[in-house]
């Protein structure tokens, strides 16, 4: 049996522009130096964004979060939300995309190296690519099978919880490829006081008794995608409650899923011993979903 990894198409090295402080490049001449502030002590924010037939979802609104975590982390970006959205829209046509992802990211560059970084110039960059959906159409079917992680999200006192920084997803990587290694596809984290938090790259909801449940964002990211979804739910008249949600309570949880903007909604079928099936609700707010991001503006 081969061991060999996977036949991978390095993102240094693809055909395509990047937005890059204020002008598109080619790709591959998108570069940083080694002694980036960001690369040594993680000082960058970044978004995670999807468009459907040539529109970016909820763009201003991530565009408002990228700015809102990086005064989090202590720097301006020195771009409007105006021009941050037209960046993101002029990439995907420099790209010959009209459904993808796009990564926009924001740091502090080389200009002072040490944990002082005050006089740093501050850059912004764009990318965008085809992505399809984050797991198989298999997978969506019977749901993905998550293990707990080992690591917990941070109190919001110890850590720039609400901001969508680099540092904050060191764990979820660790958690991830942790759980990839024992055959699962994602993991399960709790907070700092033990209760149900967020996969590693996505918020959790449990249906019970046909109401729908998800931790409140409290010490994690309010993700975009969670608040879209729960709008839907409650335009269907469906009750969606937010609230602490203990590991044991999973076990009262008919259906489970993710949303995320990678992951859109995405099904899960266990999570530890606690099973699930994709049920109704989730198929539901599936299509709602697909029929929101493809709506005409």
């Amino acid at each position: 049996m081969s061991t060999a990894a996977p036949q991978l198409i390095p993102f240094d090295d693809r055909d395509g522009q990047i937005w890059f402080d204020g002008k598109l490049m080619p790709w591959r001449d998108a570069k940083v130096h080694i002694l980036t502030h960001a690369m040594h002590y993680a000082s960058a924010v970044f978004e995670g964004e999807r468009a459907y037939v040539g529109r970016v979802f909820k763009s201003r609104e991530h565009s408002e979060r990228l700015k809102k975590s990086a005064e989090i982390l202590d720097f301006v970006i020195p771009w409007t939300v105006e021009q941050i959205d037209k960046a993101k829209a002029d990439t995907l046509k420099a790209n010959n995309l009209t459904d993808g992802y796009v990564r926009p990211i924001a740091w502090r560059g080389s200009e002072m190296m040490g944990v002082a970084a005050q006089h740093n110039k501050i850059h912004l960059a764009i990318a965008t690519w085809a992505w399809p959906s984050y797991f198989s159409p298999e997978l969506r079917t019977k749901g993905i099978k998550l293990c707990m992680a080992k690591y917990r999200r941070p109190a919001p006192d110890t850590a720039p919880t609400a901001s969508k920084a680099a540092g904050l997803y060191m764990i979820c990587t660790i958690s991830k490829h942790e759980a990839e290694r024992n055959g699962f596809q994602d993991a399960m984290m709790l907070d700092y006081r033990g209760q149900i938090a967020e996969a590693t790259g996505a918020n959790v909801f449990f249906v019970i008794d046909g109401e729908i449940h998800t931790p409140k964002p409290d010490c994690f990211l309010d993700g975009i995608t969670r608040r879209t979804v729960i709008d839907l739910a409650r335009a269907r008249q469906l009750k969606v409650i937010e609230r602490a949600i203990m590991p044991e309570e999973m076990s009262k949880a008919t259906e489970c899923f993710l949303t995320g903007t990678a992951a859109e909604i995405t099904p899960v079928g266990e999570i530890d011993k606690y099973r699930f099936t994709p049920g109704k609700i989730t198929q539901t707010l599936w299509d709602d979903f697909q029929a929101a991001v493809r709506k005409p503006s």
